[in-house]
Parts: C-alpha cells; structure tokens; sequence
C-alpha cells in the first residue's frame, strides 16, 4: 500500500502555516470554505485569528461553522455570531455559520450505523475546502482533528446530535461509544464524497495541547508541549501522525493526553476512516 505524504514543521506561526499549505503542491478551486473551530467563550485554545489570518486571506477563503448540539454560548446561531465576532474571526475574514438557514442531508455509502449525514446547508455554496484544525484532546472523541473537525463540524445542530446518537439524535449522551466514533468516520466518508476528495486538504495545528476540546468553556491547561504542524491531503494520515508525535514525544507531561486518548478509544474513528477508504494510516513525514 502506498504511504500518505505528511508534511511537518515544528514552527508554529502565520508564515510556517502558508508554507506548509504551499507544500501540499494544489490549488483549491473555486469559493473555499475553511473549516475551523470557532471556541467556546470561556476558552482560549482555539486557532488564533493572527495565526490564520494570511493563509485564510491568500485563500480569499470564508470560515464556516456550523451550531452546537450542546447547552452553551454556540448553540443558537444568535449567540454564535457573537462569539464569532468576540473571538476575534469576522475581523479577518468573512464567516458563514452553515446551518444558519437548515440543513441538508447527504448520502453515506457503505456506513453500518448511518445512511444520511445532516450538514450546514451552505456547504453547497462552496467548491473546496481547507480543513484547518486544532488537534487537541477531546472528552468523548478522545482526541479532535481533521476527521473529528470533518465530521461533527460540518454536521448542523440537529446532524451532531444525529451522529452523536448513533443515527438516535435522543440518544446523543447514551448511545455505544465505538458506534458513535464509527459514525464520525461515516459522515467523513459522506462529506468527502460530497465534496470530492481532491477538494479538500488538510492541516492540523498541534499546539495548545490541552485534553479538552475547544468546544469546552473552561478547559484544562495543556500539560505538554507544543508540537508543530501538519498537512496532508490525506484526513486518516494526518490525524494518526499527529497521534503518533504525542506518543512519540520526549515531554513527559503527555501522559494525560494518551490516557485521555486511549480511554476513549480515540484511534478507533482513524481505524474505522481507513476501513471506508478516506486514506491510509501508513505516512511518510517530510519535514519543512
């Protein structure tokens, strides 16, 4: 099997993230979403507008979201808007909250648990894609990244809930924990096949490395180091070495991340993505 190529710098500023994109040899067509979370008020880790700001602007790209399926300050599109504007985005870039006007379904093909992925309906408005995350631990996924920010981040309110619940929105808290990050892999493969894979790249920033999601207003304080960032065309790839940098890294304040990780069978939505066909799991690093 042929191994993805990941591209990697340990340098973590505005330029060394428009190199790194520069890197991945395309261009992404036409009106380009980026794909970023927008943090919930109280927290501070989220993707910096001054980090992204050049390479969201060399893109003429528009941030998008989507709401929340959870109580808090990003669950009505009102009070989203205003976090989007207290976080600092809507200065650099124009926003798009996806489902600020509905849904629409898009087939899975091939899921076990799911057969539509409900998603912001704006996402038609848009021809590419730059899946720009912020790798962090996560309370439920275990850890977040592209897959994570592909899946539940493009999915609307009501299509988080959805996958959240295994394809039950009632049961977004109780529903199997591997079906639930099985399901994420199936909206991936939905998304991607929407989209079309060669539209969509991917960086992941892992920096801030706290166990918690952006999505928590009051997360814990990261207890390891930064580590750079990644690029890749390939979601699975890209996610997995991040993965692999935690573990391999010589910070011994890693530990809480990799039990965060593996108490929640984090790898197991890169497990599952890999048997859909989103990409490989075997990479090679080229440092930049």
């Amino acid at each position: 099997m042929q191994k993805a190529k990941v591209f990697f710098t340990t340098e973590i500023t505005s330029k060394s993230l428009q190199k790194i994109y520069h890197a991945l040899g395309v261009t992404l067509p036409g009106k380009v979403a980026v794909k970023i979370s927008t943090g919930e008020p109280g927290g501070h880790n989220f993707l910096q507008p001054s980090l992204i700001k050049p390479l969201v602007q060399e893109l003429n790209g528009t941030i998008v979201e989507c709401n929340t399926a959870y109580e808090g300050r990003r669950n009505t599109t009102e009070e989203h808007w205003k976090a989007i504007r207290e976080h600092g985005f809507t200065e650099i870039a124009p926003c798009d909250i996806m489902d600020e006007d509905g849904e629409m379904a898009l087939p899975v093909t091939g899921g076990q648990h799911l057969t539509e992925n409900f998603v912001g309906r704006h996402l038609q408005n848009y021809d590419s894609m730059l899946m720009l995350s912020h790798f962090k631990g996560h309370a439920m996924g275990g850890f977040g990244g592209a897959l994570k920010n592909m899946s539940i981040g493009i999915a609307s309110a009501h299509g988080k809930a959805h996958i959240h619940g295994v394809g039950v929105p009632e049961d977004i808290w109780t529903a199997d924990h591997d079906s639930f990050l099985e399901c994420m892999a199936e909206a991936d493969k939905a998304v991607m096949d929407y989209m079309g894979k060669e539209n969509i790249v991917y960086i992941n920033v892992a920096n801030r490395l706290s166990v918690d999601c952006d999505c928590d207003s009051n997360p814990h304080e990261p207890e390891m180091a930064d580590i750079g960032i990644f690029a890749s065309l390939d979601p699975v790839a890209v996610d997995q070495a991040c993965v692999d940098a935690v573990y391999r890294s010589p910070d011994p304040g890693k530990a809480a991340l990799i039990e965060r990780m593996e108490s929640r069978n984090g790898i197991h939505t890169v497990e599952r993505a890999a048997e859909l066909g989103l990409g490989v799991r075997e990479y090679e690093i080229v440092t930049i």
